[in-house]
């Protein structure tokens, strides 16, 4: 039996492979194409495991991705490879529509394939499951209700409009052709192993290298955050409990202002690394990004009715731990 990881060696990917080959003695096909975000480092601790199996390639090669499939047949595909950095969207929105929409349309397209050729139950048991973001839906008011799984999609980025198009070709593949696909919309992720274009791992670099600390307008926006481990466990849940053509919300029921997480993290260092005076002298306003969404709010009732998850980190334990990790691995600062 075989799980295809695609993005395996990034953030979310390489925490999911090592909580799933800790609970499971199942091969991991691990296709990863090592972009700045997807580092080595970042799975080092499983490459001798006999379950993992890594594969440099990019998802948009769809004659790699037919032998892949043809060669280690899997049961299901969670699919998490993505640029996913909004500020680069800006930037480059090309690199977005490359690999969150053509590369998306490609491992559907060989799925789709691969699936037609296996057996009734083979189909039965095999899932598609597509890793997207809360920020499809836009943004919200300080007191608008948070997203559920039914409101529309209302991009506001180049990054949140790709993941908005690939969930749609996941959504017509279920429609058309039947291809089990369930797509996923989590909130902000946080934890060990996070590239630093990230707000928290930047904060901590920035503050650890005394370097200004960005925060854009007054750092009133909000973000509802989610360790992790915790989104992992609810994929995991997911692959065995998801129903097919469904989607889900994934939120950490943590509603944060960026200046409040800036403070909390420099409150952290302060005790951790103490320096002559508090890292929170090293916070400085910017201009606001274009584009900006002010809050972002998740109802994650639906998972936790059909499949029982629900997050288990409380914030101040998780960015403890999280600010203390990037501390001591120094290779992350």
């Amino acid at each position: 039996m075989t799980i295809l990881v695609t993005g395996g060696a990034g953030f979310i990917g390489s925490n999911f492979i090592k909580l799933f080959l800790s609970k499971h003695n199942e091969t991991i096909v691990n296709i990863d194409k090592f972009t700045y975000a997807g580092k080595k480092e970042n799975i080092c601790d499983v490459l001798k495991n006999k379950n993992h199996i890594l594969i440099k390639n990019c998802i948009t090669d769809k004659y790699s991705l037919q032998k892949i499939f043809e060669t280690f047949r899997p049961r299901a595909v969670i699919h998490l490879a993505a640029e996913s950095h909004v500020d680069n969207s800006i930037n480059i929105p090309r690199n977005f529509i490359d690999t969150n929409i053509i590369g998306s349309f490609e491992l559907i397209e060989i799925s789709k394939k691969y699936f037609q050729s296996l057996t009734a139950q083979e189909k039965y048991n095999f899932k598609f499951i597509n890793i997207s973001t809360d920020e499809v839906y836009g943004d919200l008011s300080e007191t608008g209700k948070p997203f559920e799984e039914n409101d529309p999609y209302k991009p506001n980025n180049p990054y949140s409009a790709s993941k908005a198009a690939s969930s749609h070709i996941m959504r017509s593949y279920f429609k058309t052709y039947n291809i089990p696909t369930i797509t996923t919309h989590c909130s902000n992720n946080y934890g060990p192993f996070q590239s630093s274009e990230k707000l928290i791992p930047m904060i901590i670099k920035k503050a650890l290298n005394m370097e200004n600390i960005p925060i854009y307008g007054n750092g009133s926006q909000i973000r509802d955050w989610i360790h992790v481990n915790d989104h992992c466990l609810a994929i995991l849940k997911i692959l065995e409990l998801g129903i097919p053509g469904e989607h889900y919300n994934i939120g950490g029921g943590n509603e944060l202002t960026t200046i409040s997480i800036a403070n909390h993290i420099c409150n952290i260092l302060d005790i951790l690394q103490p320096n002559i005076s508090s890292y929170k002298k090293l916070i400085k306003f910017v201009p606001n990004r274009p584009g900006c969404d002010y809050r972002y709010s998740i109802n994650y009732n639906k998972i936790f009715q059909q499949t029982n998850w629900q997050p288990l980190y409380k914030f101040d334990v998780g960015i403890f731990d999280t600010v203390k990790w990037y501390v001591e691995n120094p290779f992350y600062k």
